[in-house]
């Protein structure tokens, strides 16, 4: 490290403690933050170019395999797309199943978001793992109630992660009444302990933070007029934004900077945007099932969050809802008459948008007379946040030049994990270089 008047550069090559591999650039002065650069460095996956020629019944299966932690929503968005391009309906019963496997994986997800990623932040520990050692009780309810999660996406998908039991149509095999019974008496065990992580999470000391009304986030999520958005929905923002998937293309773009591998999306009439939890939240609260907004009033948490560093509070008060949905669904089942309506091959194109854990998630995919896949696009949740991240930490470091390197880079890789970015695995390894002279180059 050394010193200048006027210039400061903060490099975290390894960005810890997210999914994939990441790093961070800084660049700032006298006068303010001169650069942000959110760097996703892992190679490009090519997975749209491996589809074009697949089968239209693989891209479940083939899509699975972007993503150990949310496997289930690339699932849902390719099915639901293929669907829409076959003119395919599932029965109520089928897309109630749909809902019920989509509740495992948010569970799952966001339990190992808030316990093993981001409340160490919060606590002052490095890991879990240190944070276990004095907080042994908290971080063993976590892995409880993601025992649960994980539990419905193996009985629904066949197994844990990278399901197979789900197909274009349905499910190769639908779960015995037996087995949803023992699997409800599992939720009900573990929901006590959901309810208890909401108070807890909201208990943490949250840094203030909230942007000015010139830089006010649009939020955009899925809503549907009758529950709260999982796999189904308009798209719609706190701007003014109301579309089908089928117009996502009019609405959004992608451009490549030469920073990142991945691609920022940005909205072509009003650029970065949010998409995730406070935004599923802030635009659908309404649709919590009464005991997750009874918990959230009674911790006092608002109906609107703009605070992103409270976005573990909004996590766990989903996982709570994800709960009473699953309970209710298993509660109310109806089995099927087949598991799966048949399907039959045809040339269209197919539009779908679900809500990932991490946020909005869009596929397309275009297919011939025979099945066959011609063109395909898939917008991840994290390719959607990148820019929004960068804005928020341009805004949020002038109030924290003043701390400690350490204390300043652990402030910044807090603000990136508030949106939970899922690269593509997780690294734990962190290397930071501070240069003050100006003179180093990203």
């Amino acid at each position: 490290m050394t010193k200048s008047k006027k210039s400061k550069t903060i490099k975290v090559d390894y960005l810890a403690r997210v999914e994939g591999e990441g790093a961070l650039y800084i660049r700032y002065d006298d006068s303010g933050v001169q650069d942000v650069q959110l760097k996703i460095f892992e190679p490009p996956r090519f997975f749209e170019a491996f589809l074009r020629g697949r089968d239209y019944m693989e891209a479940p299966d083939i899509t699975a395999r972007i993503c150990g932690i949310c496997p289930v929503a690339y699932q849902m968005s390719a099915l639901h797309a293929m669907e829409d391009a076959l003119g395919l309906t599932p029965t109520p019963e089928l897309r109630a199943l749909r809902r019920l496997i989509y509740c495992g994986e948010w569970i799952e997800s966001h339990v190992l978001h808030i316990y093993m990623l981001h409340a160490p932040d919060f606590l002052g520990y490095d890991s879990a793992v240190d944070m276990a050692r004095d907080h042994p009780r908290v971080v063993q309810e976590g892995l409880q109630i993601k025992k649960t999660g994980n539990a419905i996406v193996n009985l629904l998908g066949g197994r844990e992660v990278h399901p197979i039991n789900v197909r274009v149509g349905g499910f190769y095999r639908i779960p015995t009444l037996e087995e949803l019974h023992k699997l409800g008496e599992e939720l009900l065990t573990a929901r006590g302990l959901a309810e208890q992580m909401v108070r807890w999470a909201a208990s943490l000391p949250f840094p203030k933070f909230e942007r000015s009304d010139g830089d006010k986030y649009e939020f955009v999520a899925l809503t549907h007029p009758g529950e709260y958005p999982m796999n189904e929905g308009r798209i719609t923002s706190t701007c003014g934004l109301d579309i089908s998937a089928r117009e996502y293309d009019r609405h959004f773009r992608e451009e490549h900077v030469p920073h990142t591998n991945a691609l920022h999306s940005l909205l072509r009439e009003r650029g970065p945007y949010m998409v995730g939890p406070m935004a599923r939240y802030n635009l659908n609260a309404e649709h919590l099932s009464a005991t997750a907004k009874k918990v959230a009033r009674e911790v006092g948490f608002p109906t609107f969050c703009n605070n992103p560093f409270q976005s573990i509070v909004v996590r766990s008060i989903e996982v709570l809802h994800a709960f009473d949905e699953a309970i209710e669904i298993i509660n109310q089942y109806r089995a099927p008459q087949a598991p799966y309506m048949p399907s039959t091959a045809q040339a269209g194109t197919g539009y779908a948008a679900t809500e990932a854990p991490r946020g909005l998630l869009y596929h397309r995919y275009s297919l011939d007379e025979d099945g066959k896949i011609t063109d395909a696009k898939i917008v991840p949740p994290t390719s959607q946040n990148q820019k929004t991240i960068e804005d928020d930490l341009r805004i949020m470091l002038p109030k924290y030049l003043h701390l400690p390197e350490d204390k300043l880079q652990a402030q910044c890789e807090q603000a990136i994990r508030n949106y939970d970015p899922c690269i593509s695995c997780a690294t734990h390894f962190l290397k930071i270089h501070l240069d003050r002279n100006g003179r180093d180059n990203p």
